[in-house]
C-alpha cells in the first residue's frame, strides 16, 4: 500500500472529520494519476454518491472538490516502507498542528490556563521521535518542500503552540486557507519591524501604561475602566490604523465599551490631556443636555498616515457593551455609500473600516453580538468586513472565566458561524500582538470579510478601581500583582538584545510624563480635523425648533408624472395577480380616477424625495412587499423571479434607494440604522418592524441611543421608525407597539410621536422629516386596517396642498351649537368612532384626532376645540387597555386644551398586564364597549 493510500485509508474509512481529509486532498490529490488504480475507482464512488452513506459528509465534499485545482502535489511512495510510513507521520503531524495546535499555545500571560492535553500534537502519535530529527522528509509546510524532522518540527512550533494561535480550519473557502497558512508560516509569527518599529511599539507600550499610572495617581480611587494588564491594545490600535491607511483606508470607525476607552481617547485619537483631566475633576465644555460619564463619550480626529490621512471615529457608547458593535457597522455602511456617490464604479469597502473592540465575557454573553455577525455578510448590511478586537481578561467582573461564563472552549468561538479566520494572542508578547494585528488587517482588506483577535491579557485591578478583586479571584490575583507589566518585558527584551539601552527607554517615560504635565497631545501622527468632500454636514440641523418651516406640497402634474414612472411595468415583466391589480389600481389613482390608498401615498412620498435627492433606505423583515402586502416597492416577475425595484427608475438623476428584507433580528437591525443615520442626515432612515409589537426586541437600542443620544452626546438623528399599531383582535403579540412606552421617553422635544390616519398625513409626514432642517427621531404607530380601509384614503389635491396636520378637527357638517359631547383621539379608532357616530345618525357629538402626540400640539388641539367651548363633557377614547397607550402619559396634555369646567373621562380597555387578548370575541366585545362608552 502506498503512503497515499495508507494516509487516506487511515483518515476516512476510521472516520476522519471532512475538514481533515480535506487538507489532505489539498494535499495529495492534485492529480488523480498519483494516486493507485483502486483507489480511483474509490473516488469515483465518493463522487457518484455511490460509497458508504454514513460518509456523505465527505463524499459531498469530494463531488464539488474534485472539479478544483490544488497547490501542493507530494508523491507517496518512498525508498522503503518504514520510511513510507515515517513519511506520512509527518505529513499527519503537520496537519495536527495546522488544525490544533493553538490548544497547545502559550496564550495567557498568567499562566494559570490549564488547556487540555493533545497526544496527535506529540511526535510519537505519528510513529516518529526525536532519533528522526536528522531525517530528511517531504514537506507541504511554506519553503522547501524536503526538510529535515528538526526543521519541520521547530517550524511548526513556532508558527502554531507559541504565543499565537490559529483557528482556521473551520474555513471552507480553500483560498482563505492556504492564504492563512501561507502567511502564517512564511513569517513563523513574526512581525514585518522596520528600523525604528521596536522603539515606536515601546513607546505605545509607555502611553497605555503612562497614562494609566498618571491617572491612578492624580485621581486616586475615581473610575477610569483602567487598560493595565492589556496595555498592548494600545500600539495594536496604533498598527492598524498605519497599515489600514498605507492600504489606502480613509475612515476608521472604532466601537467599544469601557476598559481603555480613555486610553484609547488620548493616546489613539489625541484627545486633550487637559480636557481629560478636567473631565475627572468635573469640568466639561459640552453644552448638550444631560452629557454622559467620561468613558461613554466619543470622539473623532485625523491621523497621518505612509498612505494619507485617515479619520478616526470613536462611538459613543452607552454601558450596555455590544449594542455598539451593529452602531458601528451602520455608520460605516453609511460612510461607504457617501463615497460611492462620488467614486462611481470604485469599490469602497477598504476605504472605510469598520473596528468592533469587545470584552471577553459580553463578546461571548450577549446574543447582539450573534445578530451582527449574522448581518456581516447579508445584502443590506455588508461592510466588507468588520476587525474585532476581543480584549480578553479572562474574568466577567467577578465570574470565572470558564466555568460560569460561558459553554464553549473559547470566547470568541461565535465568530465561527461567518467562518471568521480567530487569531488568540498573548498581551505579553509585544511583537506577536504586531504581529496578528497586520495578519488581521491584511486579511480583511484582501477578503472583505469579518477577523477576530482574541488578546488574551488580565487586568491588573478589579472592574473598576474601586473594586476589590481578590475577594472573588484571589489566585489570578496573586499572579497578577508579581507580573511585570507588558512595558517592562518588552523593554527587558529590547536592551537585552542591544536594539536600546536602559536610558533610552527611561527617556521615554519621562518624556511621556512632561508632555501629560504640561496638558499636550501625546497621540501620534494627529493632524487638524479638515472637513473633505466625504464629511458629512449637520452645521444647517444645530440649533432647530419644532416651528421650523417645511413646504412638503408636490405639484399635481409632478405627482402624476412620478405615478406614471412607479406604475411603469418593464415589457414581459410578468406580475403576480393580486401585485398587477394594486399597480392596475395605482395607475387609475394617479388618473384621479381612484382615491390615493396608504401604500400609494407613502410610495409617492419617497419617488419625490428621492427626484429632490434625498436618499431613502428602508429596512425591516418584509419590506420590500410590506408585512400587509401594501408596498410592493420590490415586483417578482412570475416566471424568472427576477426583480424590480420601481422607486430606482425615477430619474437618472435620483438619489439611490435601498429597500432591504432584513435578517430577523430587531436589535441588530435597528442598531445598524441608528448608526447609518446618526452619519447621513440628508438620508430618509427607515426601520419598519414586522409587527409593532417587536420592536421591544429593540429596547436596548430605543432607550441607550434613539431617545436620549442628543440629549447624552450631541448625536443628532432623523431616524423614523414604522410600528405597525392596532387592534384587529390578533392577540397580544400583533395588536401594541406600546405606545406607552415612547411616551414615556418623551422629554426635552428630544424626539417625534404621530399616529397618522390618513394616506395624505404620512406623505406629508415623510416629506416633512427631510425637507424640514430637523434631524429628531421619528416614531410612527402605523396602521394595519387602515391600509385599505375605505375611508381612509386621498385625493391627488391633498398631496399637492396642505401639510401634516398635528391635529385633525371634525370632518363631518355638525352644528357646534348642538355638541354636547368631544371625543378626543388617535389612530384607527377615530374610523370606528365615525362610522358609528354616523350609523346611529347623531349629531352631538363630535370627533377630533390628534395626529402628533409629542412634542403635544397644544395651540393646534385648542384651536380644534374652540367651537366647543360650551361642551362639559370631553372623553380621550383609545383601544389601548387603560395603563397603556396615551391615558397615564398624555391626559395632563388634554386636560390643559380643554375650557375651565370640564369633565374629561376616558374610554378604553380595562388596564391590563397584557397589551390585548387573545379571543376574537372578547376583543369585539371590548370594542364595542369602549366605542359606546365614548360615544356616551
Amino acid at each position: 500500500m502506498s503512503g497515499i493510500a495508507e494516509l487516506f485509508s487511515t483518515s476516512y474509512l476510521n472516520g476522519g472529520s471532512a475538514a481533515y481529509i480535506e487538507e489532505l486532498y489539498e494535499q495529495f490529490l492534485a492529480d488523480p494519476a498519483s494516486v493507485p488504480e483502486n483507489w480511483q475507482q474509490l473516488f469515483r464512488e465518493l463522487r457518484q454518491g455511490a460509497a458508504d452513506s454514513a460518509h456523505e459528509p465527505v463524499k459531498a465534499y469530494f463531488r464539488d472538490a474534485w472539479k478544483r485545482p490544488t497547490t501542493v502535489v507530494v508523491q507517496g511512495a518512498g525508498k522503503n516502507e518504514e520510511h513510507d510510513a515515517k513519511q506520512v507521520g509527518v505529513l499527519r503531524l503537520i496537519n495536527a498542528y495546522r488544525a490544533r495546535g493553538h490548544q497547545h499555545a502559550q496564550l495567557d500571560p498568567l499562566g494559570i490556563w490549564k488547556q487540555e492535553h493533545l497526544s496527535d500534537l506529540t511526535l510519537e502519535y505519528h510513529g516518529l521521535s526525536e532519533r528522526d530529527y536528522n531525517t530528511t522528509f517531504r514537506s507541504t509546510l511554506y519553503g522547501a518542500t524536503e526538510r529535515t524532522l528538526k526543521d519541520i518540527h521547530e517550524h511548526l512550533s513556532q508558527c502554531y503552540t507559541s504565543t499565537v494561535g490559529f483557528e482556521g480550519s473551520h474555513i471552507t473557502n480553500q483560498n482563505e486557507r492556504i492564504w492563512l497558512r501561507e502567511y502564517i508560516e512564511s513569517s513563523r509569527c513574526k512581525p514585518q519591524l522596520k528600523a525604528d518599529s521596536r522603539k515606536t511599539l515601546l513607546q505605545g507600550l509607555t502611553a497605555a501604561e503612562g497614562l494609566e499610572r498618571y491617572l491612578g495617581a492624580k485621581f486616586p480611587g475615581a473610575k477610569r475602566f483602567s487598560l493595565e494588564g492589556g496595555d498592548a491594545f494600545i500600539p495594536m490600535m496604533g498598527e492598524m490604523i498605519q497599515r489600514a491607511g498605507e492600504q489606502g483606508v480613509k475612515e476608521v470607525v472604532i466601537g467599544m465599551a469601557h476598559r481603555g476607552r480613555l486610553n484609547m481617547l488620548v493616546n489613539i485619537l489625541g484627545k486633550s490631556p487637559a480636557d481629560l483631566f478636567d473631565a475627572f475633576a468635573g469640568k466639561h465644555a459640552e453644552v448638550h443636555g444631560s452629557g454622559d460619564v467620561k468613558y461613554h463619550m466619543g470622539f473623532s480626529s485625523d491621523c497621518e498616515t505612509v498612505g494619507g490621512k485617515v479619520h478616526l471615529a470613536l462611538a459613543f457608547n452607552p454601558s450596555h457593551l455590544e449594542i455598539v458593535s451593529p452602531v458601528v457597522t451602520g455608520s460605516v455602511r453609511a460612510r461607504q455609500e457617501r463615497r460611492e456617490l462620488d467614486l462611481v464604479g470604485q469599490d469602497t469597502r477598504n476605504q472605510v473600516l469598520g473596528v468592533s473592540v469587545h470584552g471577553d465575557s459580553a463578546f461571548t454573553g450577549q446574543g447582539v453580538v450573534m445578530e451582527t455577525f449574522n448581518m456581516s455578510q447579508a445584502r443590506g448590511y455588508t461592510t466588507g468586513g468588520t476587525v474585532h478586537i476581543v480584549i480578553n481578561n479572562q474574568v466577567g467582573f467577578t465570574t470565572n472565566r470558564q466555568d460560569d461564563v460561558r459553554s464553549t472552549s473559547y470566547c470568541t468561538d461565535i465568530a465561527k458561524m461567518v467562518q471568521a479566520p480567530i487569531f488568540h494572542v498573548n498581551a505579553d508578547d509585544a511583537e506577536a500582538v504586531l504581529f496578528v494585528t497586520q495578519l488581521a488587517l491584511d486579511y480583511r482588506i484582501k477578503f472583505k470579510k469579518d477577523v477576530v483577535i482574541d488578546l488574551v491579557c488580565y487586568r491588573r485591578w478589579g472592574h473598576n478601581e474601586a473594586d476589590e478583586p481578590t475577594a472573588t479571584q484571589p489566585v489570578m490575583y496573586k499572579e497578577i500583582k508579581a507580573r511585570a507589566t507588558a512595558r517592562q518585558i518588552y523593554a527587558e527584551q529590547l536592551v537585552k538584545a542591544g536594539h536600546l539601552k536602559d536610558a533610552d527607554v527611561q527617556a521615554l517615560v519621562d518624556d511621556y510624563r512632561k508632555k501629560l504635565d504640561a496638558g499636550e497631545q501625546v497621540a501620534p501622527g494627529i493632524v487638524p480635523f479638515q472637513k473633505s468632500e466625504f464629511s458629512a454636514d449637520w452645521s444647517p440641523y444645530f440649533g432647530q425648533r419644532w416651528t421650523a418651516a417645511a413646504d412638503t406640497t408636490v405639484d399635481q402634474d409632478r405627482l402624476k408624472r412620478l405615478g406614471e414612472k412607479i406604475t411603469a411595468v418593464p415589457a414581459g415583466f410578468k406580475l403576480q395577480p393580486r401585485v398587477a391589480k394594486i399597480v392596475d389600481d395605482r395607475k387609475k389613482m394617479t388618473a384621479g380616477e381612484l382615491p390615493l390608498d396608504w401604500g400609494y401615498a407613502e410610495t409617492l412620498a419617497y419617488a419625490a424625495l428621492l427626484e429632490d435627492g434625498y436618499r431613502v433606505r428602508i429596512s425591516g423583515q418584509d419590506c420590500g412587499r410590506g408585512t400587509f402586502f401594501h408596498r410592493h416597492a420590490v415586483w417578482h416577475e412570475q416566471e424568472t423571479g427576477n426583480t424590480h425595484e420601481v422607486l430606482k427608475n425615477i430619474s437618472d438623476k435620483q438619489a439611490p434607494f435601498t429597500v432591504i428584507d432584513s435578517v430577523l433580528s430587531e436589535e441588530a437591525v435597528l442598531a445598524f440604522e441608528y448608526g447609518y443615520a446618526t452619519t447621513s442626515p440628508t438620508s430618509l432612515v427607515i426601520w419598519e418592524a414586522q409587527f409593532g409589537d417587536f420592536a421591544n426586541g429593540a429596547q436596548v437600542v430605543i432607550d441607550q441611543f434613539i431617545s436620549s443620544g442628543e440629549q447624552k452626546w450631541g448625536r443628532l438623528c432623523g431616524l423614523t421608525l414604522l410600528l405597525p399599531h392596532g387592534y384587529e383582535g390578533q392577540g397580544p403579540e400583533h395588536s401594541s407597539a406600546r405606545l406607552e412606552r415612547f411616551l414615556q421617553l418623551c422629554a426635552e422635544q428630544n424626539m417625534q410621536v404621530v399616529v397618522p390616519t390618513t394616506p395624505a398625513q404620512v406623505f406629508h409626514m415623510l416629506r416633512r422629516q427631510m425637507i424640514r432642517p430637523l434631524r429628531r427621531p421619528l416614531i410612527v404607530m402605523s396602521p394595519k386596517s387602515l391600509l385599505r380601509h375605505r375611508l381612509a384614503t386621498s385625493s391627488l389635491e391633498e398631496l399637492s396642498s396642505g401639510k401634516f396636520k398635528t391635529v385633525i378637527g371634525e370632518i363631518d357638517q355638525l352644528d357646534p351649537k348642538q355638541v354636547k359631547r368631544v371625543v378626543i383621539c388617535s389612530g384607527k379608532v377615530y374610523y370606528d368612532l365615525l362610522e358609528t357616530r354616523r350609523a346611529q345618525n347623531r349629531t352631538d357629538v363630535a370627533i377630533v384626532r390628534v395626529e402628533q402626540l409629542y412634542p403635544f400640539p397644544t395651540a393646534s388641539l385648542k384651536k380644534a376645540l374652540e367651537p366647543y367651548q360650551h361642551v362639559r363633557e370631553y372623553a380621550w377614547c383609545q383601544e389601548e387597555p387603560k395603563n397603556q397607550g396615551a391615558w397615564y402619559n398624555s391626559k395632563h396634555h388634554f386636560k390643559e386644551c380643554l375650557p375651565s369646567g370640564f369633565v374629561l373621562s376616558f374610554a378604553g380597555r380595562p388596564a391590563s398586564a397584557a397589551p390585548a387578548v387573545g379571543y376574537t370575541s372578547v376583543h369585539d366585545e371590548q370594542q364595542k364597549e369602549l366605542i359606546a362608552k365614548a360615544l356616551g
